[in-house]
């Protein structure tokens, strides 16, 4: 289990529960309570995530998405750092790069290294997480890779993950 140290915290999973009632499996998306032995309350925090300890879920450094500007009041430019929402995890990421704004229809390139997005556009951009983060590409887990960008108690934008550039070590 990926925690905020990004080392991980290993445990064993006793009971599985849906809507009390126990369960033999969980699956990606499903909404459970756990039992798990080995693990400490204070080793957890929102945004944790369980998963298989032969095949950790990456916790990244740097990660290119796809977002769709919904509503904001001005421009979104590189250097703004919101408020990601990803899965329960609440983490602040900054734009380092805006790489292309695009046609979300025909994903066709319509402008490369935009100065600024605003609302309506679809971009692919660079963002790194400025705390530990588990994220997964939309090709390898769907479930793990949409998330939603929040400012001043709004969301501002929302999009999904592409390509991981680097994990944290």
């Amino acid at each position: 289990m990926p925690g905020r140290t990004g080392k991980g915290v290993a445990g064993e999973v006793k009971t599985i529960e849906m809507h009390h009632e126990n369960m033999k499996e969980a699956l990606a998306g499903d909404n459970v309570g756990v039992n798990v032995r080995g693990v400490g309350k204070k080793d957890l925090a929102r945004g944790d995530v369980i998963c298989d300890a032969a095949k950790p879920i990456p916790v990244v450094d740097e990660f290119i998405g796809i977002i769709t500007v919904i509503n904001h009041p001005t421009v979104l430019a590189k250097g703004y750092t919101p408020v990601f929402h990803i899965h329960t995890a609440q983490v602040p990421c900054q734009f380092v790069e805006l790489i292309a704004k695009i046609n979300p229809a025909t994903m066709e390139v319509t402008e490369a290294n935009p100065d600024f997005l605003k609302n309506g556009d679809t971009a692919r951009v660079r963002i790194k997480p400025q705390g530990n983060l588990c994220l997964e590409t939309q090709k390898d887990n769907p479930y793990m890779s949409k998330f939603a960008v929040r400012d001043a108690g709004q969301t501002v934008a929302a999009g999904l993950c592409t390509e991981i550039v680097r994990q944290k070590a």
